[in-house]
């Protein structure tokens, strides 16, 4: 897909200004949502996730955050003219969302496939009751053993779970393990590195060093500090998948590319930016790196401040592979 060539500046725009204001489940149960896994802690203002470990995923899960990710669902729609997924699925029968967040994919994949089962499955009970009649929704932790059947599902989907995923080689084992032969698994992640064609990040772009600390806290974590296509392919293909095809979109960080397409995405980035750097940011900061809370929302606030700034035309990859488990696996 031709997405990585130079990305052009809207020339209208003006530089010294910024924008606006500011069936089967898993070993554990997955019965209705138990009182249990609605369990939460309340730190710097947000709801975060408690039930499988405080740090097993460090993004929020309250309503703020639930907004945010519809918002993201839409802008990676836009990006990819409307498409849930890449890879050529055809009349699956059985899909598996792994870590459905608000269960926005899931439900968009019920109705565009209504002969199939989709389950969508998250560390958190957060997803709607009212969903399509062929969609539903469990709550576990994808790095525990799974005990959905061998050879289960047609099309197994997963984006942007990076953040709460510290051993991808046994997750894509178990996921080879369920997918049917012939069936395919796909991949989305943003990568984590910035990036600009015109040079205008420069060594002191507060952006920059929001991602750089990221990094560093997902590092102390165990988990990787960037995940990029090379990353994916290696860990599906070790886990025996084949075919695997990469594909790389650029997302802008802002309206500021002249492409209309590219500019409604960096608008709703820019949008979804309000909050996300603090959601990304201040428990890893605090909790991993030992920051202050004062420390944190300052780095918060100057990666949302950079990506305000129209000078600054700065963007990260979306990363999407996908790969095929062979019709006579073993």
């Amino acid at each position: 897909m031709a997405s990585t060539a130079q990305l052009e500046v809207d020339p209208t725009l003006l530089i010294d200004s910024e924008y606006g204001s500011e069936t089967s489940g898993y070993d554990t149960s997955t019965q209705s949502l138990a009182s249990s896994v609605n369990q939460y802690i309340l730190e710097n203002g947000r709801r975060y996730h408690a039930y499988y470990g405080e740090n097993k995923n460090m993004l929020p899960s309250d309503e703020i955050e639930q907004d945010r990710l519809d918002m993201l669902h839409e802008m990676f729609l836009l990006l990819l003219d409307r498409k849930l997924h890449m890879a050529p699925v055809e009349n699956p029968q059985r899909i598996l969302d792994m870590g459905t967040g608000t269960g926005i994919w899931a439900i968009d994949a019920a109705n565009e496939y209504p002969e199939a089962e989709v389950v969508g499955v998250d560390l958190s009970p957060i997803q709607p009751t009212w969903v399509p009649p062929n969609c539903r929704f469990e709550v576990d932790d994808l790095e525990k053993e799974w005990t959905y059947k061998p050879n289960h599902f047609d099309f197994i989907f997963a984006r942007c779970i990076a953040q709460a995923i510290t051993d991808w080689p046994a997750v894509m084992k178990q996921a080879y393990r369920c997918t049917k032969p012939g069936g395919t698994i796909e991949l989305w992640e943003t990568g984590g590195i910035l990036y600009s064609d015109d040079n205008s990040m420069k060594p002191d772009n507060e952006t920059k060093i929001f991602y750089e600390h990221i990094a560093e806290a997902m590092a102390k974590t165990g988990r990787p500090a960037h995940i990029e296509g090379s990353n994916l392919v290696e860990y599906l293909e070790n886990a025996g998948f084949v075919d695997v095809v990469v594909n790389k979109v650029k997302l802008p960080h802002g309206p500021w590319a002249k492409e209309k397409r590219l500019k409604q995405a960096g608008t709703m980035a820019l949008i979804a930016f309000d909050t996300g750097f603090h959601s990304y940011g201040m428990a890893a900061f605090t909790r991993i790196l030992g920051m202050s809370n004062e420390e944190a929302d300052k780095l918060c606030y100057g990666g949302l401040n950079a990506v305000r700034n129209r000078a600054n035309h700065t963007y990260t990859y979306l990363h999407i592979v996908y790969g095929r488990k062979p019709e006579e696996s073993k």
